[in-house]
């Protein structure tokens, strides 16, 4: 059973939660930012990580392909992760609770925690940094833009983004660590 104090800690975070969605999500209500989050939503669907994949492994030769694999594998991994997750938590997403949140975009599943798309985001940047360091500041960018954009679009609350992060982050470190050996080889 919560205590009084950890019961209003709880209440707190849920009621900043929602409103930082709120805050947000009213930027979507102007069509340049809609859109614009729209097109980076839809890149982090997969097709910036894709192309990411494939450029590394072109430039790179076999070190390249190598990384290419890491991401692949770690890839399906935080996909299985995220949907094991999302199964369990079953966290119906803003737009459905809240008759004033505006979704910016289609949405992918029915649940909201945690953001697949900042998971996977971190955790691309997090191995795909580590491997390839120029690269480093782009992906950082573009991972803070995507895990703005499902807030901003309404589709996720401020914590899903945040612990989506840290379990992407958390998986990539793991990711790091399992294929040392493999990239010292290398």
């Amino acid at each position: 059973m919560m205590s009084i104090p950890h019961k209003a800690a709880m209440q707190y975070l849920i009621t900043a939660d929602r409103a930082v969605t709120f805050r947000l999500n009213r930027l979507s209500r102007w069509r340049a930012i809609r859109t614009f989050f729209r097109i980076v939503s839809s890149l982090g669907d997969g097709k910036f990580w894709y192309a990411l994949i494939i450029l590394i492994a072109a430039v790179n030769g076999m070190p390249g392909v190598i990384c290419g694999i890491q991401l692949t594998l770690t890839g399906l991994l935080t996909l299985a992760i995220y949907k094991a997750v999302k199964g369990v938590t079953q966290r119906p997403r803003p737009g459905v609770v809240h008759a004033q949140i505006l979704a910016g975009t289609m949405v992918l599943d029915e649940y909201s925690f945690p953001s697949g798309h900042t998971m996977h985001a971190v955790m691309f940047t997090t191995v795909a940094g580590n491997l390839v360091p120029e690269l480093l500041p782009i992906l950082m960018i573009f991972t803070v833009l995507v895990a703005a954009s499902r807030i901003v679009l309404g589709l996720h609350y401020p914590t899903d983004v945040m612990l989506g992060a840290l379990f992407g982050y958390a998986i990539g470190l793991v990711s790091l660590w399992s294929f040392s050996g493999i990239s010292a080889a290398v």
